[in-house]
Formats: C-alpha cells, structure tokens, sequence
C-alpha cells in the first residue's frame, strides 16, 4: 500500500467557466484562463492552452478554433474539456517524471449540477488520468477556503460569484441548507459591456476588450471613494467600419452592470426569504461572504450592504478561496460529509 501511495498524488481542481487551478502539494501551480486552441483539421490536437490560448481568443484563422469547454459552470464540450484538463495536469510537473503519477483529484461544481453534468465532470476527469475522483459543491469549498469552521451549528452566507454562475448558498452542519443559483456572472457582466458600448458609442468591441475593461475599470456604484482613470478603448465604429478610440469612464460601466447586479442583489433577498429563522440569526450576526471572480468588482460590498442591511465581507483572495478549499478537503476526504465519492 505503501508503494501505491507513493505513486498517487493528490491534486485539487477548481474548474471554473473563465479560470482553472489546480493545487498540489498545497501549493497553486496551475492558474490558466478555461480555454484551449484546437486543429480544426485533427480536434485531437492541442495547439495552446490557458493564457496563450487566451491570446489566440477571437484572433484564429480557418484551420484553428478556441473553445471554451466550461458554460455557465458546467461542461459544454465534452472533448475539448478532457483535452483541456489533460494539459493543465501535464502544466503540474515542469520536468516531465520518471513514472507517471497516479492521480487522487478532487474537482469542485456547481451546487445547482444534474446528475448528468457531474458525470461529465468525472468521465473527463478520469480520461485525463485520474485514478480516483471526488467531488465537492463550491459553496462548501469556498467556505472552507474562507476559514469557516463549516461542521459548526451555525449559519453561513456564501455568494460565490464565478465566471459563469452566481451561487447564493446557506451552510450549517456540513451541509446546504437552501440554494440559490442564478447564470449571472462575469460572462454575463462581459457581455453588458459589450453591448454598452455597442449601443452609446456604436463601437464594436470583443470579449477579451469586455473582459479587461471589467478588471480595469468594472464597478458595482456611480460614486466610488476612489474612482479609477478613464481609459481608452479601441474597436470598430458599426456606422463607418473603420477601427477607433473612445474614452470610456467607471460610471458608464457601472450603469452597463446596474441591471445584472440587481439581478443578483434580487437572488441573495430571495435565498434569506428561505432560510430557516434560526439561520436567519445568524446571518444577521455574521454578514454575508462573497467569494469568486466577481467580488473584485469595486463597490460591490457597499451596494450590497445599502440594499441588504446586512454586513457584507469579501473574501481576502477571493479568486483562490474555492481551490484552497478543495484542497483543504481533498486533504481531510474521509471527515467531511459533503465530500461526493465514486
């Protein structure tokens, strides 16, 4: 057993509709943006994954085409994913090993999934090389990457704001108590500015533009205490079809997010209607967490504190806290409850 051991190495995945990253040995070695350059003419090859994949995003000629296999939290493209997953693994190791690994891995999902989408998360899991596979839903993994005790009686928020998915969960006791999962997330506040700009500037722009006009700039409030610079962005004008440059400001993004915020705010007042009184206590007690991607989102904390009420804490990283959390569980597998065996 001793020798199995040796060669089964233990790696956590928290694979997200925009990032993937992988832990080993509690350490993040891997974190590549969830998409992979493919030969149209042989979809068996990869050509780029992750960041350089990103960079041929939306820039491919006929023979080359870039998938992104994960849509709102789930897997769309079944080969695409396997093959994607399969390089990010080989991305673990930089020197290639002498035998390969056995891999014990963990992978954390949405808590809204079907039976048959988990399926699909473990079949590619084990195309790509895993020996055995868990599973964890990432309210429990992001909880537990925060630091919350979550085997405690005690109620938790957690609104874990991903790259496809929103998820609105109250954990007690290890285990979810009610859930709430809504498809806006940072691919749907990507396409709002996209649209945006498209309606008031009749400027044309792509979604990797959309994506760092959201980090650069991307804010939840018209009033921010300290407001970023204006910045340029170049695109298409739809009425002469030449390229140009506008000048874009935080307000003008943050009216383009307003609606798909509220959208949200919505679902987070809609998740406290359901939950248990005692929880409800709880809650009041200790604030609502927000983890995920969009947490970075300026002023987000404070627009939620306006219209909820209730004390609202980011998460220190909150871009990692879902994979430390799955490492953490990964490492502890036979303790937690929550944890979805074979």
């Amino acid at each position: 057993m001793g020798l199995f051991n040796f060669f089964t190495q233990d790696i956590a995945i928290d694979l997200g509709t925009a990032n993937t990253l992988i832990i080993h040995n509690d350490e993040i070695v891997v974190n590549e943006p969830s998409i992979v350059a493919l030969d149209r003419n042989n979809p068996k090859n990869v050509l780029a994954v992750g960041k350089k994949a990103l960079m041929m995003h939306e820039k491919t000629h006929e023979s080359i085409r870039t998938v992104r296999p994960l849509k709102d939290g789930v897997i769309a493209d079944f080969n695409a994913a396997e093959l994607m997953i399969r390089e990010l693994i080989k991305l673990v190791y930089t020197k290639k090993p002498l035998f390969a690994p056995k891999w014990r891995m963990m992978i954390c999902i949405p808590s809204s999934i079907t039976e048959v989408e988990k399926r699909a998360v473990r079949d590619s899991a084990e195309q790509a090389g895993a020996q055995e596979v868990y599973l964890i839903h990432e309210p429990m993994a992001a909880a537990l990457g925060i630091g919350i005790d979550v085997e405690e009686p005690v109620g938790n928020m957690i609104v874990d704001i991903g790259g496809g998915t929103t998820g609105i969960t109250v954990i007690a006791l290890a285990g979810i108590v009610c859930d709430q999962s809504i498809r806006i997330a940072g691919d749907e506040f990507t396409a709002d500015i996209m649209e945006a700009l498209r309606r008031y500037h009749s400027l044309l722009i792509g979604e990797r533009t959309a994506e760092q006009i959201k980090i650069q700039i991307g804010s939840a409030m018209k009033d921010l205490d300290n407001p970023p610079d204006d910045i340029p962005v170049n695109g298409r004008d739809l009425v002469t079809g030449i390229p140009k440059q506008i000048m874009v400001s935080y307000q003008e993004i943050a009216e383009a997010l307003d609606k798909s915020i509220f959208i949200i705010e919505e679902a987070i007042l809609k998740a406290l209607e359901m939950t248990p009184p005692e929880l409800a206590a709880d809650i009041y007690r200790r604030g609502i967490y927000i983890t995920g991607g969009g947490a970075l989102l300026r002023g987000l904390d404070k627009r939620l504190t306006q219209k909820i009420k209730l004390p609202v804490h980011i998460a220190d990283d909150p871009l990692k806290s879902v994979v430390r959390g799955t490492g953490i569980a990964l490492k502890n597998y036979n303790r937690y409850p929550f944890v979805m065996r074979n």
